[in-house]
């Protein structure tokens, strides 16, 4: 498999992690998300945006989508849990990041806030604040050591990179110490450290 990506992107970020539990072989390259799209991309992702992974059943767009594919050719370990109100669970999180945080702090959004007028920064930090704040909410009604119980599920793959993205726009995590703690178990897993921009980030940066 090949996946398109950009080192910082949190939905590209998403997939690298799940590819990297599942101990799935894959070929990285870097797409700069920060000047126009070449052609021959737009004909992989034709929004021009990041992820697109290329599978032996075609190109897969959106992080999500490239999720449960993932989860369906490569079932160990499960993204979702087998439970229905547990999957649920998992699915509200990551809705909750992937719909109602991620779109309204990304590049498009804050720089035309910051066209009409406004400050970017200051409508991205408010965005990621009072979904974090919901998250934090959520997922104390499903104790472990995770987002829902104690197993990795597709809520924590959202969850990771959006706080690396709260971290980047100044926002206060300290009210939020369930979220806290759950970064704190993810990130001492192997999968996660080698998912990491840390990883993937050029050197002219």
């Amino acid at each position: 498999m090949i996946l398109h990506h950009y080192w910082r992107s949190s939905c590209s970020w998403r997939v690298r992690i799940a590819l990297e539990l599942k101990g799935l072989a894959f070929e990285g390259v870097a797409v700069d998300v920060r000047v126009p799209r070449s052609e021959a991309y737009l004909g992989l992702h034709p929004l021009g945006q990041v992820p697109a992974l290329q599978t032996p059943d075609g190109v897969l767009t959106q992080s999500v989508a490239i999720l449960r594919y993932l989860d369906a050719v490569a079932p160990t370990p499960p993204l979702w849990p087998s439970q229905p109100i547990a999957s649920a669970r998992v699915e509200e999180l990551l809705q909750l990041v992937c719909s109602g945080i991620q779109p309204l702090q990304n590049n498009r959004v804050t720089a035309r806030v910051t066209e009409i007028g406004g400050d970017g920064r200051a409508w991205a930090r408010a965005a990621i604040a009072d979904g974090l704040q919901a998250y934090e909410t959520l997922c104390t009604a499903t104790p472990g050591r995770f987002s829902v119980g104690d197993a990795v599920s597709a809520a924590d793959l959202a969850l990771i990179p959006q706080l690396y993205n709260a971290r980047r726009f100044g926002v206060d995590l300290s009210g939020l110490p369930t979220v806290l703690h759950i970064e704190s178990v993810a990130q001492a897993l192997p999968a996660f450290e080698r998912a990491h921009p840390d990883t993937y980030e050029p050197k002219e940066q």
